[in-house]
């Protein structure tokens, strides 16, 4: 993939500072959510709490906090990188492209999508060397005041 010469925002990338856990509940027909999640997600407490239910599954998405159940906290194994948004529906910019070379380094990921933004989980340990892929990528990554980009 060439280098992103754009300066749009949503070429711009950020690490959330937390782990994530994602979470597979199986849902019969006609089951109710069962309370625990909706106290979750009314809560806040961990500030990122995704729900995503079909005929087959209910799958939670999370950053993990301190007093989140045991199961989330055994499936805390991601971390989190937000393009930067808004991202216009319409932009150049799309999780394809960002994959694009996530998928050449064999990184597995778990995206989700927002109005306004994209995020992008990949597992923990892999965390340094995706940066590392990302930015030889032409993607830019905003810690803090600093930008780090990568020198092609």
């Amino acid at each position: 993939m060439s280098p992103i010469t754009s300066t749009s925002s949503s070429r711009h990338l950020q690490v959330l500072p937390n782990s994530f856990f994602v979470v597979q509940l199986p849902t019969p027909p006609g089951q109710e959510l069962p309370p625990c999640i909706i106290k979750d997600l009314v809560s806040g407490s961990g500030g990122f709490f995704s729900i995503t239910r079909t005929k087959d599954e209910i799958s939670l998405v999370g950053e993990s906090y301190k007093w989140m159940p045991d199961s989330y906290k055994e499936q805390s194994t991601w971390r989190a990188i937000k393009i930067l948004g808004p991202i216009e529906h319409n932009a150049d910019a799309s999780i394809a492209d960002f994959t694009a070379a996530l998928k050449a380094a064999k990184v597995p990921v778990f995206t989700l999508s927002t109005w306004s933004t994209d995020y992008i989980l990949v597992p923990s340990e892999m965390l340094n060397d995706v940066i590392r892929v990302l930015e030889r990528d032409g993607w830019l990554f905003e810690h803090g005041v600093k930008n780090r980009v990568a020198r092609l």
